[in-house]
Protein backbone atom coordinates (compact mmCIF):
# COMPACT_ATOMS: atom_id res chain seq x y z
CA UNK A 1 0.00 0.00 0.00
CA UNK A 2 1.30 3.43 -0.94
CA UNK A 3 1.37 5.89 1.95
CA UNK A 4 1.90 9.59 1.27
CA UNK A 5 5.53 10.31 2.22
CA UNK A 6 4.65 13.33 4.38
CA UNK A 7 2.04 11.33 6.28
CA UNK A 8 4.54 8.53 6.79
CA UNK A 9 7.28 10.84 8.02
CA UNK A 10 4.95 12.83 10.26
CA UNK A 11 3.23 9.79 11.78
CA UNK A 12 6.38 7.83 12.47
CA UNK A 13 8.29 10.78 13.88
CA UNK A 14 11.28 9.90 11.70
CA UNK A 15 12.19 13.51 11.08
CA UNK A 16 13.17 14.09 14.67
CA UNK A 17 14.96 10.78 14.98
CA UNK A 18 16.98 11.24 11.83
CA UNK A 19 18.00 14.75 12.76
CA UNK A 20 19.39 13.65 16.12
CA UNK A 21 21.02 10.33 15.25
CA UNK A 22 23.67 9.60 12.64
CA UNK A 23 21.69 6.51 11.64
CA UNK A 24 18.24 5.53 12.81
CA UNK A 25 17.74 2.92 15.50
CA UNK A 26 14.04 2.56 14.90
CA UNK A 27 14.16 -1.23 14.59
CA UNK A 28 13.89 -4.19 16.91
CA UNK A 29 16.92 -6.11 18.14
CA UNK A 30 15.75 -9.12 16.18
CA UNK A 31 16.06 -7.17 12.93
CA UNK A 32 19.74 -6.29 13.04
CA UNK A 33 20.72 -8.45 10.09
CA UNK A 34 22.50 -6.45 7.40
CA UNK A 35 20.88 -6.64 3.99
CA UNK A 36 23.11 -7.57 1.09
CA UNK A 37 23.11 -4.96 -1.68
CA UNK A 38 24.10 -5.60 -5.29
CA UNK A 39 25.04 -2.54 -7.38
CA UNK A 40 24.03 -2.68 -11.05
CA UNK A 41 26.35 -0.42 -13.01
CA UNK A 42 29.79 0.59 -11.77
CA UNK A 43 30.03 4.14 -13.04
CA UNK A 44 30.87 7.27 -11.06
CA UNK A 45 27.91 7.22 -8.70
CA UNK A 46 28.42 3.61 -7.66
CA UNK A 47 32.20 3.87 -7.54
CA UNK A 48 32.68 7.19 -5.77
CA UNK A 49 29.52 7.49 -3.70
CA UNK A 50 27.36 4.40 -3.16
CA UNK A 51 30.08 1.80 -2.59
CA UNK A 52 31.94 3.99 -0.06
CA UNK A 53 28.61 4.86 1.61
CA UNK A 54 27.81 1.18 2.00
CA UNK A 55 30.89 0.90 4.19
CA UNK A 56 29.23 3.40 6.55
CA UNK A 57 25.76 1.87 6.71
CA UNK A 58 24.49 0.02 9.74
CA UNK A 59 21.75 -2.04 8.11
CA UNK A 60 23.16 -3.03 4.72
CA UNK A 61 26.43 -4.02 3.08
CA UNK A 62 27.84 -4.39 -0.41
CA UNK A 63 27.70 -8.06 -1.39
CA UNK A 64 27.42 -8.12 -5.18
CA UNK A 65 27.99 -6.27 -8.45
CA UNK A 66 26.61 -6.35 -11.99
CA UNK A 67 28.81 -4.91 -14.71
CA UNK A 68 29.42 -5.09 -18.43
CA UNK A 69 33.05 -4.07 -17.95
CA UNK A 70 35.10 -7.15 -16.98
CA UNK A 71 38.25 -5.07 -16.33
CA UNK A 72 36.53 -3.38 -13.39
CA UNK A 73 35.85 -6.65 -11.57
CA UNK A 74 39.29 -7.37 -10.00
CA UNK A 75 39.52 -3.91 -8.44
CA UNK A 76 36.04 -4.16 -6.96
CA UNK A 77 36.62 -7.67 -5.67
CA UNK A 78 39.86 -6.69 -4.00
CA UNK A 79 38.52 -3.48 -2.47
CA UNK A 80 35.22 -4.90 -1.20
CA UNK A 81 35.95 -8.63 -0.83
CA UNK A 82 33.27 -9.68 -3.30
CA UNK A 83 33.43 -13.41 -4.13
CA UNK A 84 33.25 -14.69 -7.69
CA UNK A 85 29.78 -16.12 -7.15
CA UNK A 86 28.43 -12.62 -6.44
CA UNK A 87 29.73 -11.06 -9.65
CA UNK A 88 27.28 -10.87 -12.56
CA UNK A 89 26.89 -9.31 -15.98
CA UNK A 90 23.76 -7.92 -17.62
CA UNK A 91 22.99 -11.21 -19.34
CA UNK A 92 23.12 -13.49 -16.30
CA UNK A 93 21.91 -11.17 -13.53
CA UNK A 94 18.70 -13.18 -13.37
CA UNK A 95 20.69 -15.78 -11.46
CA UNK A 96 20.73 -13.43 -8.48
CA UNK A 97 17.38 -15.03 -7.66
CA UNK A 98 19.31 -18.03 -6.29
CA UNK A 99 21.85 -16.02 -4.29
CA UNK A 100 21.03 -15.68 -0.57
CA UNK A 101 23.86 -13.15 -0.13
CA UNK A 102 21.85 -10.54 -2.04
CA UNK A 103 18.64 -9.00 -0.70
CA UNK A 104 18.50 -5.76 -2.69
CA UNK A 105 19.39 -4.89 -6.28
CA UNK A 106 20.26 -1.21 -6.77
CA UNK A 107 19.89 0.07 -10.36
CA UNK A 108 22.57 2.70 -11.02
CA UNK A 109 22.48 2.91 -14.82
CA UNK A 110 21.68 5.61 -17.39
CA UNK A 111 18.04 6.65 -17.07
CA UNK A 112 17.05 5.06 -20.37
CA UNK A 113 18.01 1.65 -19.00
CA UNK A 114 16.26 1.90 -15.63
CA UNK A 115 12.99 0.27 -16.65
CA UNK A 116 14.60 -2.70 -18.39
CA UNK A 117 16.89 -3.59 -15.52
CA UNK A 118 14.60 -2.62 -12.63
CA UNK A 119 11.98 -4.99 -14.04
CA UNK A 120 14.65 -7.66 -14.49
CA UNK A 121 15.73 -7.10 -10.89
CA UNK A 122 12.16 -7.43 -9.61
CA UNK A 123 11.72 -10.79 -11.32
CA UNK A 124 14.56 -12.21 -9.20
CA UNK A 125 12.42 -11.70 -6.10
CA UNK A 126 14.93 -9.25 -4.62
CA UNK A 127 13.93 -5.79 -3.44
CA UNK A 128 14.63 -2.98 -5.90
CA UNK A 129 16.26 0.39 -5.37
CA UNK A 130 16.38 2.57 -8.46
CA UNK A 131 18.29 5.79 -8.93
CA UNK A 132 16.47 8.96 -9.91
CA UNK A 133 15.04 9.90 -12.29
CA UNK A 134 12.94 6.75 -12.15
CA UNK A 135 12.66 6.25 -15.93
CA UNK A 136 12.20 8.13 -19.18
CA UNK A 137 8.40 7.90 -19.30
CA UNK A 138 5.50 7.46 -16.92
CA UNK A 139 4.61 4.28 -18.81
CA UNK A 140 8.03 2.84 -17.95
CA UNK A 141 7.61 3.92 -14.32
CA UNK A 142 4.26 2.13 -14.11
CA UNK A 143 5.81 -1.01 -15.58
CA UNK A 144 8.49 -0.98 -12.85
CA UNK A 145 5.87 -0.54 -10.14
CA UNK A 146 3.76 -3.37 -11.51
CA UNK A 147 6.76 -5.72 -11.76
CA UNK A 148 7.62 -5.07 -8.11
CA UNK A 149 4.02 -5.61 -7.00
CA UNK A 150 3.78 -8.82 -9.01
CA UNK A 151 6.97 -10.17 -7.47
CA UNK A 152 6.09 -8.93 -3.96
CA UNK A 153 9.21 -6.83 -3.50
CA UNK A 154 9.68 -3.29 -2.24
CA UNK A 155 10.63 -0.49 -4.61
CA UNK A 156 12.39 2.70 -3.55
CA UNK A 157 13.63 5.58 -5.71
CA UNK A 158 16.96 7.23 -4.86
CA UNK A 159 15.77 10.71 -3.93
CA UNK A 160 18.44 11.14 -1.27
CA UNK A 161 17.34 14.67 -0.41
CA UNK A 162 14.10 13.42 1.11
CA UNK A 163 16.24 11.59 3.69
CA UNK A 164 18.17 14.77 4.57
CA UNK A 165 17.11 16.58 7.81
CA UNK A 166 17.01 20.18 6.54
CA UNK A 167 14.96 19.08 3.55
CA UNK A 168 12.67 17.16 5.86
CA UNK A 169 12.06 20.32 7.89
CA UNK A 170 10.97 22.09 4.71
CA UNK A 171 8.67 19.15 3.99
CA UNK A 172 7.14 19.56 7.47
CA UNK A 173 6.68 23.28 6.90
CA UNK A 174 4.62 22.49 3.80
CA UNK A 175 1.98 21.30 6.28
CA UNK A 176 2.48 23.72 9.18
CA UNK A 177 3.15 26.84 7.07
CA UNK A 178 5.05 28.83 9.74
CA UNK A 179 5.38 31.77 7.32
CA UNK A 180 1.83 31.72 6.06
CA UNK A 181 0.45 30.57 2.76
CA UNK A 182 3.18 29.83 0.22
CA UNK A 183 3.08 32.37 -2.59
CA UNK A 184 6.06 31.49 -4.76
CA UNK A 185 9.08 29.22 -5.05
CA UNK A 186 12.40 29.57 -6.83
CA UNK A 187 14.30 26.34 -7.40
CA UNK A 188 17.46 25.88 -9.47
CA UNK A 189 19.91 23.00 -9.90
CA UNK A 190 22.73 22.67 -12.38
CA UNK A 191 26.44 22.42 -13.02
CA UNK A 192 28.85 23.01 -15.87
CA UNK A 193 29.48 19.71 -17.65
CA UNK A 194 32.57 19.96 -19.82
CA UNK A 195 32.11 16.53 -21.39
CA UNK A 196 31.20 16.35 -25.06
CA UNK A 197 30.54 12.63 -25.52
CA UNK A 198 28.63 11.29 -22.55
CA UNK A 199 25.39 9.36 -22.14
CA UNK A 200 23.80 12.47 -20.59
CA UNK A 201 23.93 14.01 -24.08
CA UNK A 202 22.19 10.96 -25.58
CA UNK A 203 18.40 11.11 -25.86
CA UNK A 204 17.85 7.35 -26.05
CA UNK A 205 19.75 6.85 -22.79
CA UNK A 206 17.69 9.46 -20.99
CA UNK A 207 20.07 12.37 -21.25
CA UNK A 208 19.27 16.04 -20.87
CA UNK A 209 19.44 18.54 -18.05
CA UNK A 210 15.73 18.22 -17.25
CA UNK A 211 15.97 14.51 -16.53
CA UNK A 212 19.29 14.50 -14.74
CA UNK A 213 19.24 17.73 -12.69
CA UNK A 214 15.77 19.07 -13.37
CA UNK A 215 14.05 16.53 -11.16
CA UNK A 216 15.73 18.18 -8.14
CA UNK A 217 13.94 21.54 -8.45
CA UNK A 218 10.81 19.79 -9.71
CA UNK A 219 10.66 17.42 -6.74
CA UNK A 220 11.53 20.28 -4.40
CA UNK A 221 8.54 22.35 -5.52
CA UNK A 222 6.27 19.42 -4.74
CA UNK A 223 7.66 18.65 -1.29
CA UNK A 224 7.97 22.34 -0.40
CA UNK A 225 4.29 23.03 -1.16
CA UNK A 226 2.88 19.63 -0.21
CA UNK A 227 0.86 19.88 -3.41
CA UNK A 228 0.83 18.47 -6.91
CA UNK A 229 1.08 21.07 -9.70
CA UNK A 230 -2.00 21.61 -11.84
CA UNK A 231 -0.20 23.05 -14.85
CA UNK A 232 3.07 23.75 -16.56
CA UNK A 233 2.50 27.42 -17.37
CA UNK A 234 5.51 27.63 -19.66
CA UNK A 235 8.79 25.91 -20.42
CA UNK A 236 11.74 26.49 -22.71
CA UNK A 237 15.03 24.87 -23.74
CA UNK A 238 18.22 26.75 -24.61
CA UNK A 239 21.82 25.85 -25.35
CA UNK A 240 25.10 27.70 -25.67
CA UNK A 241 26.78 24.60 -27.10
CA UNK A 242 24.55 23.40 -29.96
CA UNK A 243 27.29 21.18 -31.39
CA UNK A 244 27.27 19.13 -28.17
CA UNK A 245 23.62 19.34 -27.20
CA UNK A 246 22.16 18.17 -30.49
CA UNK A 247 19.64 15.68 -29.04
CA UNK A 248 18.86 16.90 -25.54
CA UNK A 249 18.45 20.09 -23.54
CA UNK A 250 21.47 21.84 -22.04
CA UNK A 251 19.30 24.28 -20.08
CA UNK A 252 15.59 24.16 -19.28
CA UNK A 253 13.39 26.70 -17.55
CA UNK A 254 9.85 25.94 -16.44
CA UNK A 255 7.06 27.49 -14.41
CA UNK A 256 4.54 25.44 -12.43
CA UNK A 257 1.16 26.42 -11.00
CA UNK A 258 -0.17 24.77 -7.84
CA UNK A 259 -3.78 24.42 -6.56
CA UNK A 260 -3.20 26.94 -3.76
CA UNK A 261 -2.12 29.55 -6.29
CA UNK A 262 1.60 29.19 -5.57
CA UNK A 263 3.86 29.67 -8.58
CA UNK A 264 7.22 27.92 -8.92
CA UNK A 265 9.91 29.28 -11.23
CA UNK A 266 12.56 26.64 -11.91
CA UNK A 267 15.77 26.28 -13.88
CA UNK A 268 18.18 23.46 -14.56
CA UNK A 269 21.34 23.29 -16.63
CA UNK A 270 24.46 21.46 -17.72
CA UNK A 271 25.90 24.83 -18.69
CA UNK A 272 26.07 26.72 -15.39
CA UNK A 273 26.31 26.08 -11.67
CA UNK A 274 23.16 26.74 -9.63
CA UNK A 275 21.90 25.21 -6.42
CA UNK A 276 19.16 26.96 -4.47
CA UNK A 277 15.64 26.53 -3.17
CA UNK A 278 13.74 29.55 -1.84
CA UNK A 279 10.14 29.61 -0.59
CA UNK A 280 8.25 32.88 -0.18
CA UNK A 281 5.30 32.92 2.23
CA UNK A 282 2.82 35.59 3.23
CA UNK A 283 4.76 36.56 6.35
CA UNK A 284 8.32 35.50 5.59
CA UNK A 285 10.59 33.27 3.56
CA UNK A 286 13.07 30.43 3.91
CA UNK A 287 15.28 28.24 1.83
CA UNK A 288 18.41 26.20 1.32
CA UNK A 289 21.55 26.93 -0.66
CA UNK A 290 22.89 24.49 -1.57
CA UNK A 291 19.73 22.41 -1.45
CA UNK A 292 20.87 19.29 -3.36
CA UNK A 293 24.64 18.99 -2.93
CA UNK A 294 26.18 15.76 -1.64
CA UNK A 295 26.92 17.52 1.64
CA UNK A 296 26.77 20.86 3.40
CA UNK A 297 23.05 21.46 2.91
CA UNK A 298 22.25 24.68 4.71
CA UNK A 299 19.94 27.66 4.73
CA UNK A 300 17.99 30.06 6.89
CA UNK A 301 14.67 31.78 7.36
CA UNK A 302 13.84 35.43 6.95
CA UNK A 303 13.73 35.78 10.73
CA UNK A 304 17.15 34.27 11.25
CA UNK A 305 16.51 30.60 12.02
CA UNK A 306 19.40 28.53 10.69
CA UNK A 307 18.76 25.34 8.76
CA UNK A 308 22.07 23.57 9.17
CA UNK A 309 21.57 20.09 10.63
CA UNK A 310 24.19 17.59 9.52
CA UNK A 311 24.28 13.87 8.81
CA UNK A 312 27.52 11.96 8.15
CA UNK A 313 26.59 10.71 4.67
CA UNK A 314 23.43 11.23 2.61
CA UNK A 315 23.67 8.03 0.60
CA UNK A 316 24.31 5.93 3.71
CA UNK A 317 21.32 7.54 5.44
CA UNK A 318 19.12 6.85 2.42
CA UNK A 319 20.15 3.21 2.13
CA UNK A 320 19.84 2.58 5.85
CA UNK A 321 16.34 4.08 5.89
CA UNK A 322 15.32 1.89 2.96
CA UNK A 323 16.87 -1.18 4.58
CA UNK A 324 14.92 -0.53 7.79
CA UNK A 325 11.69 -0.40 5.76
CA UNK A 326 12.50 -3.77 4.24
CA UNK A 327 13.44 -5.39 7.55
CA UNK A 328 10.39 -4.03 9.37
CA UNK A 329 8.06 -4.42 6.37
CA UNK A 330 7.01 -0.78 6.57
CA UNK A 331 6.45 1.72 3.72
CA UNK A 332 9.57 3.11 2.09
CA UNK A 333 9.99 6.88 2.28
CA UNK A 334 10.22 7.42 -1.50
CA UNK A 335 8.15 4.79 -3.34
CA UNK A 336 7.84 4.28 -7.07
CA UNK A 337 4.66 6.33 -7.21
CA UNK A 338 6.65 9.36 -6.10
CA UNK A 339 9.18 8.90 -8.89
CA UNK A 340 6.41 8.44 -11.45
CA UNK A 341 4.71 11.71 -10.45
CA UNK A 342 7.88 13.61 -11.33
CA UNK A 343 8.26 11.90 -14.69
CA UNK A 344 4.68 12.70 -15.69
CA UNK A 345 5.49 16.36 -15.05
CA UNK A 346 8.83 16.10 -16.88
CA UNK A 347 6.97 14.82 -19.94
CA UNK A 348 4.56 17.76 -19.70
CA UNK A 349 7.49 20.19 -19.43
CA UNK A 350 8.96 18.84 -22.67
CA UNK A 351 5.55 19.11 -24.33
CA UNK A 352 5.20 22.72 -23.19
CA UNK A 353 8.69 23.62 -24.38
CA UNK A 354 7.98 22.12 -27.78
CA UNK A 355 4.54 23.67 -28.24
CA UNK A 356 5.07 26.94 -26.40
CA UNK A 357 1.75 26.36 -24.65
CA UNK A 358 0.44 25.88 -21.13
CA UNK A 359 -0.02 22.20 -20.33
CA UNK A 360 -2.63 21.24 -17.77
CA UNK A 361 -1.76 18.32 -15.55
Amino acid sequence: MYVNRRTFIRNTGLLLGYSLLPYSNLYSDSNQKQLGVCLVGLGYYSTDLLAPALQLTKHCRLTGIVTGSPWKIPKWQKRYTIPDKNVYNYQNMGRIADNPDIDVIYIVLPTGLHAQYAIKAATTGKHVWCEKPMARTAVECQAIIEACIKNKVKLSIGYRMQHEPNTQKIMRWADSKPYGKIKSITAEAGYYDSRSDHWKQNKALGGGAMYDMGVYPLNATRYATGEEPIAVLKASHTTKRPKIYTEVDETTQFTLEFPSGAIANCKTSFGASMNKLHIHGETGSYGLSPFQAYGGIRGKTSDGILLNQRIPNQQAQQMDNDAIAIMNNTPVMVPGEEGMKDIRIVEAIYTSAKSGKKISL
